[in-house]
């Protein structure tokens, strides 16, 4: 039977190598857990950095939305207008970049677990490429050599 990358056998392997690969990755993301709060790009360049150049936390986020708003205004007013369009996609653009900027991953486990996982991955992904390869198949010593 042609198995993985037409060779011999290696079907099993590949199966195997492929739910390890899909363990470990389920588990390493069911341990990441995401927040928000932290002060974005654009936010935190407004608010200052109180001397020090980091971020804080500023309460003049209205001020990202005022592209956006003028930018949809006037294409209610006439939407032929191009600068209009160019203003939306630009304000829609530091809104994306200030909300994706305040997404922060932490790795919420053990480092036991965290070396089970990585395991699970490399194991899995080293069966896959090992199931194109040909397999050989294990045969008991002949005996009637003796």
């Amino acid at each position: 039977m042609k198995g993985s990358g037409g060779t011999d056998g290696g079907v099993g392997l590949f199966f195997f190598g492929l739910l390890m690969v899909i363990g470990g990755i389920y588990f390493f993301f069911d341990s990441v857990r995401v927040t928000t709060g932290h002060a974005g790009i654009l936010s935190g360049a407004m608010g200052g950095g109180g001397g020090r150049g980091r971020m804080i936390d500023t309460t003049s986020m209205g001020i990202l939305f005022v592209p956006f708003f003028i930018g949809v205004f006037s294409l209610f007013v006439d939407a032929r207008r191009k600068w209009a369009w160019w203003l939306t996609y630009i304000g829609l653009a530091f809104l994306a970049v200030e909300i994706l900027s305040r997404i922060r991953f932490i790795v919420d486990t053990k480092l036991t677990h965290l070396l089970a996982m990585f395991v699970l991955i490399a194991a899995g992904c080293a069966l896959i490429f090992r199931s194109y390869r040909e397999q050989r198949r294990f045969t008991k010593p002949d005996d009637s050599r003796e």
